[in-house]
Protein backbone atom coordinates (compact mmCIF):
# COMPACT_ATOMS: atom_id res chain seq x y z
CA UNK A 1 0.00 0.00 0.00
CA UNK A 2 1.35 3.49 -0.99
CA UNK A 3 0.25 6.50 1.74
CA UNK A 4 -0.41 10.34 0.69
CA UNK A 5 -0.58 13.30 2.92
CA UNK A 6 -4.50 14.04 3.09
CA UNK A 7 -4.65 17.61 0.75
CA UNK A 8 -1.69 19.77 2.56
CA UNK A 9 -2.46 18.36 6.20
CA UNK A 10 0.59 15.93 7.47
CA UNK A 11 -2.01 13.74 7.83
CA UNK A 12 -1.03 10.55 6.03
CA UNK A 13 -3.88 8.25 4.51
CA UNK A 14 -3.73 4.79 2.14
CA UNK A 15 -4.11 5.61 -1.00
CA UNK A 16 -7.37 4.01 -0.76
CA UNK A 17 -10.19 4.83 1.16
CA UNK A 18 -12.46 1.95 2.20
CA UNK A 19 -16.50 3.07 1.99
CA UNK A 20 -18.75 1.66 3.98
CA UNK A 21 -22.03 2.75 2.58
CA UNK A 22 -22.64 -0.82 1.85
CA UNK A 23 -22.32 -2.80 5.55
CA UNK A 24 -25.72 -2.31 7.20
CA UNK A 25 -27.99 -5.36 6.37
CA UNK A 26 -31.35 -4.99 6.92
CA UNK A 27 -31.34 -2.68 9.83
CA UNK A 28 -32.39 1.16 8.90
CA UNK A 29 -31.76 2.42 5.19
CA UNK A 30 -31.79 -1.13 3.24
CA UNK A 31 -30.01 -1.54 0.80
CA UNK A 32 -30.64 -4.86 -1.45
CA UNK A 33 -27.02 -5.22 -2.19
CA UNK A 34 -26.05 -4.67 1.25
CA UNK A 35 -24.48 -6.66 4.17
CA UNK A 36 -24.90 -7.59 7.95
CA UNK A 37 -22.17 -7.52 10.35
CA UNK A 38 -20.96 -10.67 10.28
CA UNK A 39 -20.74 -10.48 6.15
CA UNK A 40 -19.33 -7.12 6.59
CA UNK A 41 -16.49 -7.49 8.83
CA UNK A 42 -14.07 -9.71 6.76
CA UNK A 43 -14.03 -7.20 4.43
CA UNK A 44 -12.62 -4.62 6.59
CA UNK A 45 -10.81 -7.10 8.37
CA UNK A 46 -8.96 -7.63 4.71
CA UNK A 47 -8.84 -4.16 3.88
CA UNK A 48 -6.51 -3.89 7.01
CA UNK A 49 -4.04 -6.57 6.26
CA UNK A 50 -4.01 -4.77 2.99
CA UNK A 51 -2.87 -1.69 4.49
CA UNK A 52 -5.78 0.40 4.37
CA UNK A 53 -5.97 2.97 7.20
CA UNK A 54 -8.66 5.72 6.00
CA UNK A 55 -12.47 4.17 6.60
CA UNK A 56 -15.36 6.42 5.93
CA UNK A 57 -18.92 6.35 7.05
CA UNK A 58 -21.53 8.43 7.66
CA UNK A 59 -24.59 8.56 9.90
CA UNK A 60 -27.50 8.44 7.64
CA UNK A 61 -26.04 4.82 6.56
CA UNK A 62 -28.48 2.24 7.44
CA UNK A 63 -29.18 5.13 9.90
CA UNK A 64 -26.06 4.58 12.27
CA UNK A 65 -25.94 0.57 11.58
CA UNK A 66 -22.76 1.20 9.39
CA UNK A 67 -21.14 3.37 12.02
CA UNK A 68 -21.74 0.60 14.84
CA UNK A 69 -20.44 -2.10 12.25
CA UNK A 70 -17.41 -0.39 11.27
CA UNK A 71 -16.64 0.88 14.96
CA UNK A 72 -16.89 -2.87 16.59
CA UNK A 73 -14.52 -4.56 13.74
CA UNK A 74 -11.72 -1.73 14.00
CA UNK A 75 -11.94 -2.16 17.31
CA UNK A 76 -11.28 -5.39 17.11
CA UNK A 77 -8.74 -6.02 14.32
CA UNK A 78 -6.76 -2.66 14.69
CA UNK A 79 -5.24 0.05 16.52
CA UNK A 80 -7.34 3.00 16.97
CA UNK A 81 -3.84 5.49 16.66
CA UNK A 82 -3.06 4.17 13.21
CA UNK A 83 -6.59 4.22 11.85
CA UNK A 84 -7.79 7.41 10.07
CA UNK A 85 -11.50 7.34 10.76
CA UNK A 86 -14.24 9.80 8.74
CA UNK A 87 -18.01 9.80 9.29
CA UNK A 88 -20.44 12.51 7.72
CA UNK A 89 -23.42 14.94 9.24
CA UNK A 90 -26.59 16.18 7.46
CA UNK A 91 -28.90 13.53 6.71
CA UNK A 92 -32.22 13.04 8.68
CA UNK A 93 -31.77 10.48 11.58
CA UNK A 94 -35.29 10.87 13.39
CA UNK A 95 -38.66 12.56 12.03
CA UNK A 96 -39.14 15.93 13.47
CA UNK A 97 -37.66 19.09 13.56
CA UNK A 98 -33.64 19.30 14.26
CA UNK A 99 -33.46 15.49 13.48
CA UNK A 100 -31.49 16.35 10.70
CA UNK A 101 -29.04 19.26 8.66
CA UNK A 102 -26.38 21.55 9.85
CA UNK A 103 -27.77 23.58 12.78
CA UNK A 104 -25.48 23.80 15.62
CA UNK A 105 -27.53 21.90 17.76
CA UNK A 106 -27.78 18.77 14.64
CA UNK A 107 -23.97 18.78 14.33
CA UNK A 108 -23.19 18.65 18.53
CA UNK A 109 -25.43 16.06 19.23
CA UNK A 110 -24.79 14.63 15.84
CA UNK A 111 -21.32 14.17 16.43
CA UNK A 112 -22.15 12.40 20.22
CA UNK A 113 -23.89 9.90 18.47
CA UNK A 114 -21.64 8.79 16.07
CA UNK A 115 -18.62 8.49 18.52
CA UNK A 116 -21.18 6.47 20.42
CA UNK A 117 -21.94 3.94 17.66
CA UNK A 118 -18.34 4.27 16.44
CA UNK A 119 -16.88 3.29 19.66
CA UNK A 120 -14.54 6.09 20.24
CA UNK A 121 -13.56 9.66 21.58
CA UNK A 122 -12.67 10.78 18.58
CA UNK A 123 -13.06 10.70 14.90
CA UNK A 124 -10.18 11.75 12.59
CA UNK A 125 -12.11 13.39 10.30
CA UNK A 126 -15.87 15.34 10.58
CA UNK A 127 -17.43 16.28 7.21
CA UNK A 128 -20.67 17.61 5.90
CA UNK A 129 -22.36 15.51 4.04
CA UNK A 130 -23.91 18.13 2.00
CA UNK A 131 -24.89 22.09 1.68
CA UNK A 132 -27.70 23.55 4.31
CA UNK A 133 -29.41 25.79 2.82
CA UNK A 134 -31.45 26.34 5.60
CA UNK A 135 -28.89 26.81 7.96
CA UNK A 136 -26.11 29.90 7.46
CA UNK A 137 -22.83 28.65 6.93
CA UNK A 138 -21.45 30.47 9.78
CA UNK A 139 -23.75 28.41 12.36
CA UNK A 140 -22.49 25.53 10.52
CA UNK A 141 -18.46 26.35 10.89
CA UNK A 142 -18.30 27.27 14.20
CA UNK A 143 -20.02 24.42 15.22
CA UNK A 144 -17.58 22.59 13.49
CA UNK A 145 -14.55 24.22 15.23
CA UNK A 146 -16.09 24.20 18.31
CA UNK A 147 -15.89 19.80 17.41
CA UNK A 148 -12.19 20.46 16.82
CA UNK A 149 -11.41 22.49 19.93
CA UNK A 150 -13.66 20.02 22.10
CA UNK A 151 -11.33 17.04 20.87
CA UNK A 152 -14.22 15.05 18.86
CA UNK A 153 -12.53 15.83 15.58
CA UNK A 154 -9.12 16.14 14.50
CA UNK A 155 -10.18 17.24 10.60
CA UNK A 156 -13.30 18.35 9.28
CA UNK A 157 -13.94 17.84 5.44
CA UNK A 158 -17.08 18.70 3.19
CA UNK A 159 -18.60 16.76 0.00
CA UNK A 160 -20.38 17.57 -3.19
CA UNK A 161 -21.62 21.17 -3.25
CA UNK A 162 -20.74 24.19 -5.82
CA UNK A 163 -17.70 25.72 -5.86
CA UNK A 164 -18.89 28.97 -4.71
CA UNK A 165 -20.08 27.26 -1.63
CA UNK A 166 -17.10 25.66 -0.62
CA UNK A 167 -15.06 28.93 -1.72
CA UNK A 168 -17.54 30.56 1.09
CA UNK A 169 -17.05 28.46 3.52
CA UNK A 170 -13.21 28.25 3.26
CA UNK A 171 -13.58 32.35 3.14
CA UNK A 172 -15.65 32.29 6.23
CA UNK A 173 -13.07 30.00 7.79
CA UNK A 174 -9.71 32.19 8.00
CA UNK A 175 -11.48 35.50 8.09
CA UNK A 176 -13.31 34.51 11.42
CA UNK A 177 -10.57 32.13 12.92
CA UNK A 178 -12.50 29.03 12.88
CA UNK A 179 -11.17 25.07 11.83
CA UNK A 180 -11.04 24.92 8.17
CA UNK A 181 -12.06 22.58 5.84
CA UNK A 182 -9.22 20.14 4.54
CA UNK A 183 -11.14 17.66 2.33
CA UNK A 184 -13.66 17.45 -0.88
CA UNK A 185 -15.27 14.58 -0.89
CA UNK A 186 -17.19 15.37 -4.32
CA UNK A 187 -18.99 12.46 -7.30
CA UNK A 188 -15.95 12.63 -9.48
CA UNK A 189 -15.47 9.55 -12.19
CA UNK A 190 -14.21 8.86 -15.77
CA UNK A 191 -17.57 9.22 -16.61
CA UNK A 192 -18.52 12.04 -14.65
CA UNK A 193 -15.82 14.75 -14.29
CA UNK A 194 -17.58 18.15 -14.23
CA UNK A 195 -15.63 18.89 -11.00
CA UNK A 196 -12.77 19.60 -13.25
CA UNK A 197 -14.26 22.99 -14.26
CA UNK A 198 -13.97 24.55 -10.93
CA UNK A 199 -14.13 22.49 -7.97
CA UNK A 200 -10.97 20.30 -8.45
CA UNK A 201 -9.12 23.78 -9.39
CA UNK A 202 -10.11 25.29 -6.48
CA UNK A 203 -9.17 22.67 -4.06
CA UNK A 204 -5.65 22.93 -5.93
CA UNK A 205 -5.26 26.14 -5.06
CA UNK A 206 -6.68 26.11 -1.66
CA UNK A 207 -4.38 22.73 -0.69
CA UNK A 208 -7.37 20.80 -0.55
CA UNK A 209 -7.55 17.26 -0.27
CA UNK A 210 -10.21 15.51 -2.67
CA UNK A 211 -11.38 12.04 -1.89
CA UNK A 212 -14.04 11.24 -4.40
CA UNK A 213 -17.12 9.05 -3.94
CA UNK A 214 -18.67 6.78 -6.68
CA UNK A 215 -15.03 6.25 -8.36
CA UNK A 216 -16.26 3.48 -10.35
CA UNK A 217 -19.63 5.28 -11.66
CA UNK A 218 -21.84 3.02 -9.50
CA UNK A 219 -19.72 -0.03 -10.87
CA UNK A 220 -20.14 1.33 -14.66
CA UNK A 221 -16.88 1.20 -15.61
CA UNK A 222 -16.48 -2.19 -14.31
CA UNK A 223 -18.62 -3.66 -16.79
CA UNK A 224 -20.23 -3.41 -20.07
CA UNK A 225 -22.70 -1.09 -20.41
CA UNK A 226 -25.54 -3.25 -20.53
CA UNK A 227 -24.92 -5.48 -17.29
CA UNK A 228 -27.74 -5.03 -15.29
CA UNK A 229 -26.72 -5.57 -11.14
CA UNK A 230 -28.84 -6.20 -8.05
CA UNK A 231 -27.74 -2.52 -7.45
CA UNK A 232 -28.22 -1.17 -11.00
CA UNK A 233 -31.83 -1.92 -11.17
CA UNK A 234 -32.91 -0.43 -7.64
CA UNK A 235 -30.60 2.67 -7.38
CA UNK A 236 -32.78 5.41 -8.10
CA UNK A 237 -30.25 7.88 -7.17
CA UNK A 238 -27.75 6.17 -9.56
CA UNK A 239 -29.56 6.18 -12.77
CA UNK A 240 -29.76 9.68 -12.76
CA UNK A 241 -26.31 10.54 -12.76
CA UNK A 242 -24.75 8.93 -16.08
CA UNK A 243 -26.60 8.99 -19.38
CA UNK A 244 -26.12 6.21 -22.17
CA UNK A 245 -23.44 8.82 -24.18
CA UNK A 246 -21.31 7.49 -21.31
CA UNK A 247 -21.25 4.14 -23.36
CA UNK A 248 -18.21 5.34 -25.20
CA UNK A 249 -15.95 5.86 -21.94
CA UNK A 250 -16.84 2.60 -20.55
CA UNK A 251 -15.66 1.06 -23.81
CA UNK A 252 -12.23 2.62 -23.93
CA UNK A 253 -11.82 1.67 -20.02
CA UNK A 254 -12.30 -1.95 -21.62
CA UNK A 255 -9.84 -1.61 -24.09
CA UNK A 256 -7.05 -0.33 -21.81
CA UNK A 257 -7.33 -2.71 -19.41
CA UNK A 258 -7.28 -5.72 -21.93
CA UNK A 259 -4.35 -4.61 -23.49
CA UNK A 260 -2.90 -4.02 -20.11
CA UNK A 261 -4.23 -7.52 -19.05
CA UNK A 262 -5.70 -6.35 -15.84
CA UNK A 263 -9.19 -5.52 -14.42
CA UNK A 264 -11.26 -2.27 -15.82
CA UNK A 265 -11.43 -1.08 -11.93
CA UNK A 266 -7.88 -1.32 -11.70
CA UNK A 267 -7.65 1.00 -14.69
CA UNK A 268 -10.65 3.35 -13.44
CA UNK A 269 -9.07 3.50 -9.70
CA UNK A 270 -5.57 4.20 -11.36
CA UNK A 271 -6.92 7.36 -13.72
CA UNK A 272 -8.31 8.94 -10.78
CA UNK A 273 -4.96 8.54 -8.79
CA UNK A 274 -2.86 9.59 -11.22
CA UNK A 275 -4.88 13.36 -10.77
CA UNK A 276 -2.45 15.49 -8.40
CA UNK A 277 -5.18 16.55 -5.95
CA UNK A 278 -7.03 13.28 -5.06
CA UNK A 279 -5.56 11.82 -2.16
CA UNK A 280 -7.63 8.54 -2.18
CA UNK A 281 -10.55 7.69 -3.81
CA UNK A 282 -13.45 6.22 -1.73
CA UNK A 283 -14.28 2.50 -2.88
CA UNK A 284 -16.73 0.80 -1.85
CA UNK A 285 -16.72 -3.03 -1.81
CA UNK A 286 -19.19 -6.23 -2.02
CA UNK A 287 -16.98 -8.58 -3.09
CA UNK A 288 -13.28 -9.51 -2.03
CA UNK A 289 -12.01 -8.61 -5.60
CA UNK A 290 -13.69 -5.41 -5.44
CA UNK A 291 -11.51 -4.79 -2.53
CA UNK A 292 -8.28 -6.86 -4.55
CA UNK A 293 -8.77 -4.69 -7.63
CA UNK A 294 -8.67 -1.39 -5.54
CA UNK A 295 -5.40 -2.22 -3.83
CA UNK A 296 -3.48 -3.51 -6.95
CA UNK A 297 -4.78 -0.16 -8.64
CA UNK A 298 -2.66 1.71 -6.44
CA UNK A 299 0.52 0.48 -8.41
CA UNK A 300 -0.73 0.94 -11.36
CA UNK A 301 0.74 3.75 -13.40
CA UNK A 302 -0.95 4.77 -16.78
CA UNK A 303 1.44 6.36 -19.49
CA UNK A 304 -0.10 9.77 -20.89
CA UNK A 305 -1.50 8.13 -24.11
CA UNK A 306 -3.63 6.15 -21.93
CA UNK A 307 -5.15 8.71 -20.08
CA UNK A 308 -5.97 10.86 -23.25
CA UNK A 309 -7.33 7.74 -24.69
CA UNK A 310 -9.83 7.66 -21.59
CA UNK A 311 -10.74 10.99 -21.34
CA UNK A 312 -11.23 11.99 -25.08
CA UNK A 313 -14.46 10.07 -25.42
CA UNK A 314 -16.10 12.85 -22.74
CA UNK A 315 -19.64 13.71 -22.79
CA UNK A 316 -20.41 17.14 -20.91
CA UNK A 317 -23.26 16.48 -18.01
CA UNK A 318 -25.16 18.55 -16.25
CA UNK A 319 -24.83 18.92 -12.53
CA UNK A 320 -25.27 15.58 -11.04
CA UNK A 321 -24.43 14.31 -7.14
CA UNK A 322 -26.14 17.02 -5.15
CA UNK A 323 -29.01 18.79 -7.14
Amino acid sequence: MRYRKLGSTGLDVSAICLGTMSFGGATGRTHVWGYDEEASRPFIKAALEAGVNFFDTANIYSYGRSEEIVGRALNDFANRDEIVLATKVHGQMRPGPNGGGLSRKAILTEIDHSLRRLGTDYVDLYQIHRWDYKTPIEETLEALHDVVKAGKARYVGASSMYAWQFSKALYLAEKHGWTRFVTMQNHYNLIYREEEREMIPLCADQGIGVIPWSPLARGRLTRDWDTSTARSETDGFGKVLYVDEDRTVVERVAEVAKARGVSRAQVALAWLSSKKQVSAPIVGVTKLQHLQDAVASVDLELTAEEIARLEEPYQPHATAGFV
